[in-house]
């Protein structure tokens, strides 16, 4: 049996841990070196020795992983990042003339797979030992596939390929200077003035890209990509930042790209934008931090249904315990008696040249309300205003409430998870800490962890505090689609549990849809003026939201998620001649 084994050092800091580690290994114990310090002080662990007797993963279980590999996975890796380290066993294949989405968790391998196809990273297939290959070596490692043609295309010149990272917020790191003299470097079509036009940039052009928003970095950095004189686009989770109106219309752009000689891959969380967007999928699985695998292309609606029951019958592989469900709500009838928790009437409140305006509304006892709304519309302002954050101009909290508030942007520090989450620890061990995967980072530094950890204890930290009503600020963020399924279950099960009440700010619609009893709909100006309306039942805030964006939502048959209809298609346009934009 083929078996792979993943240490990281970073969790194993004493020299004494270590030795016991070492010291436990029973084939160590009989003369051989499976496990070792290496000179540098790291352990490392051999795999051609280990016998997967699974002790020395009981003895660091948050630092050392032994995976039996499937049977069937008897192919070269492609990619190994190091001894011990991740490995990538195969590849996606762009189609041409298609939009192609790759969806799978965190950690499991896909920037590592589209930065191969982009020559960012030079294959090693699994010898992590030699520094450089060519275009001969992928062409013969892929000899009879798909992939083969595809490398030997762009040996030839025939395949030009455009890349955009997953890290926009780098990007000021690297470049300096104003945002037009960036896109004037990369810009080798001359349609610098359309494309900043079709992703609303031209306010921002003068700015200076130190000084712009994550939103903004990232409709940048499509547009530096597609100025590009390529063929291939290839964007690593291009909505990151952005509000569901400016997902909405780089999803547009991103499809208008697409012609007979041209083709797109997209890497994905929002799986509502990733089925709009996508016309095919790669579905990718193995184990998160230790390796990947990538599976044959599929229909987007097959490939998304096939991810949310965590079964591939086609390659006979199951990579989760159970299917991720969506309940068709049945609508709530309006007036419905619960007890207001709290309530609002007429507040105003000024910052800068922007103004919030919010008439009145409330929210009931054990109920969960989404909050929809662009970028800069005030929709954090109003959750700082009744979190006590902020102080209101005009009007009145009509009721007074306990408030635990997680803010949108997360501060690291060097405090320990565990000290951070003292009392999620003590008392909510099975309701936050073991559902969020948290018990592995309770010894990191906050400043140690990854953008999606430290949101997981960022929610779990604002959860721990008893509160009469839990405000949560973009808890999506940095999480993978399924880690948002999984994320929107536990708070409304917390909540429940609690008998308290939640008012969540996303811009994931899938996620809102999932979580939401009522909806509460910002409209305005971005960064000029915001207006606060609602609470509404479901289908009549989502009918004002959807109507506003200019789509309509169905559901699923198979799974009743929701699927945004295409532009002008009959069910389209049918939902639009009723007014039922949100499942007509």
């Amino acid at each position: 049996m083929t078996r792979i084994a993943i240490v990281d050092n970073e969790k194993l800091k004493e020299m004494q841990q270590k030795l016991c580690i070492q010291g436990i290994c029973p084939v160590n114990r009989t003369g051989k070196e499976c496990i070792k310090i290496e000179a540098d002080g790291k352990l490392s662990i051999d795999e051609h020795l280990c016998t997967g007797c699974g002790i020395c993963p009981k003895a660091a279980p948050n630092a050392i992983k032994i995976i039996n590999l499937p049977e069937e996975l008897k192919t070269k890796p492609v990619h190994r990042y190091g001894e011990n380290r991740f490995v990538l066993y195969s590849l996606p294949t762009p189609s041409f003339g298609k939009v192609t989405g790759i969806l799978g968790v965190n950690g499991i391998g896909k920037s590592t797979a589209i930065k191969i196809l982009a020559s960012v990273l030079k294959p090693n297939f699994g010898d992590w030992k030699l520094h450089e290959t060519g275009y001969d070596e992928l062409i013969e490692f892929f000899k009879g596939t798909e992939a083969q043609g595809f490398f030997e295309k762009i040996k030839n010149g025939e395949i030009k390929v455009a890349y955009k990272p997953q890290q926009v917020d780098l990007i000021p790191k690297t470049t300096r200077g104003k945002v037009i003299d960036l896109m004037k470097k990369v810009d080798e079509k001359g349609e610098l003035k359309k494309i900043a036009n079709e992703l609303q940039l031209n306010e921002i052009l003068q700015n200076d890209i130190s000084e712009i928003s994550g939103g903004e970095l990232q409709r940048v950095a499509i547009a530096a990509t597609v100025l590009k004189d390529a063929n291939l686009y290839i964007f690593d989770e291009p909505t990151s930042y952005l509000d569901i109106k400016q997902r909405i219309n780089v999803s547009k752009f991103i499809k208008s790209l697409i012609n007979e000689n041209n083709s797109v891959l997209v890497v994905e969380h929002d799986l509502i934008i990733l089925d709009y967007i996508a016309e095919m999928v790669h579905l990718m699985y193995g184990n998160e931090n230790a390796y990947g695998i990538v599976s044959g292309v599929k229909p987007v609606k097959n490939g998304i249904n096939v991810y949310l029951s965590g079964y591939i019958k086609e390659e006979n592989v199951r990579f989760r315990d159970s299917k991720i469900k969506f309940a068709e709500k049945p609508p709530v009838k309006k007036g419905h008696a619960k007890e207001a928790i709290t309530s609002w009437k007429d507040i105003e409140k000024k910052l800068g040249n922007f103004s919030l305006k919010a008439h009145s509304g409330s929210i009931h006892k054990n109920e969960m309300i989404g909050i929809l709304g662009e970028n800069g519309i005030g929709k954090t302002t109003f959750v700082k205003i009744l979190a006590n954050a902020l102080k209101q101009d005009k009007g009145e909290i009509l009721k007074k409430v306990t408030v635990s508030y997680k803010p949108q942007y997360l501060e690291a520090s060097d405090a320990l998870v565990i000290d951070v989450l003292k009392d999620a620890f003590n008392k909510y061990a099975n309701q936050i800490i073991n559902p969020l995967n948290l018990q592995a980072l309770s010894l990191n530094k906050l400043s140690e962890l990854s953008g999606g950890e430290l949101q997981r204890v960022a929610i779990a930290h604002c959860l721990q505090n008893d509160a009469d009503l839990y405000l949560l600020d973009e808890p999506s963020a940095y999480l993978d689609s399924e880690q948002r399924l999984v994320l929107s279950k536990i708070i409304k099960d917390f909540i429940e549990q609690k008998g308290a009440s939640a008012l969540i700010v996303d811009h994931d619609l899938l996620f809102v849809d999932y979580i939401s009893d009522r909806l509460i709909v910002f409209d305005g100006k971005p960064a000029i003026e915001g207006s606060v309306n609602g609470p509404f039942e479901m289908e009549e805030g989502m009918n004002r939201f959807l109507k506003e964006l200019g789509i309509t939502l169905r559901r699923d048959p198979e799974t009743s998620r929701p699927r945004v209809n295409k532009l002008d298609s009959r069910l389209d346009r049918e939902q639009k001649e009723k007014g039922k934009y949100y499942y007509g």
